[in-house]
């Protein structure tokens, strides 16, 4: 982690292409999992345009988890633009994307084959690359008999030790030799957008071991099969790339969705969390200093020196809420009592585990489990539980991130699920907390238009996104359902599954 300790100072600074100024429109697109957004700013931060585009998303047997990649990563993010552009003029361009993602691609950037998704099976079943000195005999920091995690693997509080990256490109060279890269969504999307396969230096630090800080690792990248010619370049958020395809507008470097959405969510007090209820659910515990290690969780710099995040990501979030929705079909169906019995007691328990669960177990072999469940409850009964079991996950999270030593203070909610009244509510309620929404869903492509701002040389800091961050009124817990979703929390916990030590 000393790297990153290196890294944050750097991200208040900008690389400046132009003077200083105020006047023009930017817009960020955001690759997500579920769907492609693409949003058009002014210089304070309000969105004039804005599109969106479903994702060809594909889930299979053994924990296949993939876009098609020509479809998502290079095609929508052209067509989003096109969409907000129509009569707009805009200064600068940046793409916000999910990390880890790898695609085989051609000479030009265009997939050659699927785009693999973080939580793919194929990330998880191969064994992780040996990474010993073939110079020095020293030896390698994985079992390559067993595939067991490497030290630093993602068990620990360390995002950047994981292999998954490794191993989805490992899979994708193996399948696709003839191909001369393989690229993450946000390079795919800068090469379609205007020829350079880059991807920023937050997102190459997501990549785990094959990114040794100063560039890629060679010994890292040759075991799992690579070159380290075949992976994207790496620039600063923020710098500017070259020139968008048919405008006079700069490209500038985006970042990892996650990085994008803090930017201009305005998590950053002592105490504050985020929590991103996006297709995954992502809770931050603002900190100050660098904090001491806990058990299964993540630690990341905060783009405001001098601070960092507790938490990690969750497969509790609106892929979770989106299937309880497929199953129940609650527009189409009626339960006892017109839809089920909606009472503060009379609500089951699930636990969320649809694809496995990431921190604080990283098991995917975790499966939903659901209890509690009679035929007085109908879909609106399921449905709330639902909410309250991704709201029992942010809970969880936050508690155990506050053994660090910082209590929780101000929620701040941000992504998707902002629009969804119903989770928010359940949020409240199960934090016993007001919950503050962040203005606007597209969060992700906000915060990456303003880092076209700084490619354009319209931004001097990376902490000026904070000027962007804009709320709306809180929602309250209610005083009645209190009693009922403390009795169902205890229940809930007392069910989870140990912490794997690592």
């Amino acid at each position: 982690m000393v790297v990153m300790l290196q890294y944050c100072p750097s991200m208040a600074t900008s690389s400046q292409s132009g003077p200083l100024g105020r006047a023009a429109f930017t817009a960020g697109i955001d690759v997500g999992t579920t769907s492609v957004k693409a949003v058009v700013a002014d210089e304070d931060g309000n969105i004039v345009e804005r599109a969106r585009l479903a994702s060809a998303l594909a889930m299979g047997a053994g924990g296949r988890f993939e876009h098609d990649a020509v479809a998502t990563w290079w095609e929508s993010p052209r067509l989003a633009l096109r969409k907000v552009l129509a009569g707009q003029h805009v200064q600068a361009v940046a793409v916000s994307a999910m990390m880890p993602s790898v695609g085989p691609v051609d000479a030009a950037g265009r997939p050659l084959g699927p785009g693999l998704l973080y939580g793919d099976g194929r990330g998880s079943l191969r064994r992780p690359p040996a990474t010993g000195d073939p110079a020095t005999g020293d030896p390698a920091t994985g079992d390559p008999a067993t595939g067991a995690p490497a030290a630093g693997d993602s068990a620990t509080g360390d995002p950047t030790g994981s292999y998954e990256m490794a191993r989805l490109a490992g899979w994708a060279a193996s399948q696709f030799p003839e191909a001369c890269g393989y690229w993450p969504a946000q390079a795919v999307a800068n090469a379609s957008l205007a020829g350079p396969g880059v991807i920023d230096l937050a997102s190459a630090f997501a990549t785990g071991p094959l990114f040794g800080g100063s560039g890629w690792d060679e010994v890292v990248c040759r075991s799992a099969g690579l070159l380290p010619a075949q992976l994207p370049g790496v620039a600063l958020f923020g710098q500017a790339l070259g020139k968008v395809a048919g405008t006079d507008a700069v490209l500038g470097a985006g970042s990892v969705d996650g990085l994008c959405e803090q930017l201009v969510a305005g998590a950053v007090d002592d105490g504050d969390v985020l929590v991103a209820l996006g297709s995954t659910l992502v809770v931050w515990l603002c900190v100050p200093g660098w904090p001491g290690e806990v058990p299964g969780l993540w630690r990341v710099p905060h783009f405001v020196a001098g601070k960092a995040m507790v938490g990690g990501a969750s497969n509790a979030g609106g892929m979770w809420v989106d299937w309880v929705d497929r199953v129940l079909r609650p527009g189409g169906e009626v339960g006892v009592n017109g839809g089920g019995d909606l009472r503060a007691e009379n609500v089951p328990l699930w636990w969320p585990w649809a694809r496995g669960e990431r921190v604080p177990w990283h098991d995917a072999d975790l499966r939903i489990g659901l209890r509690g469940a009679d035929l007085s409850q109908g879909p609106l009964c399921l449905r709330r539980a639902a909410f309250e079991a991704s709201a029992f996950v942010v809970r969880h999270i936050v508690e155990t991130a506050s053994i660090c030593g910082t209590k929780p203070g101000r929620f701040i909610v941000s992504g998707g699920g902002t629009a969804n009244s119903a989770w928010l509510q359940a949020l409240a309620d199960v934090l016993g907390r007001p919950v503050v929404p962040v203005a606007v869903p597209e969060t992700a492509a906000l915060g990456a238009a303003f880092l076209a701002r700084m490619a354009a040389g319209l931004e001097s800091s990376i902490e000026d996104a904070l000027r962007w961050a804009r709320w709306r009124a809180p929602v309250e817990p209610r005083r009645n359902w209190a009693e009922a979703v403390a009795r169902r929390y205890q229940l809930w916990s007392e069910e989870l599954p140990r912490v794997r030590s690592s």
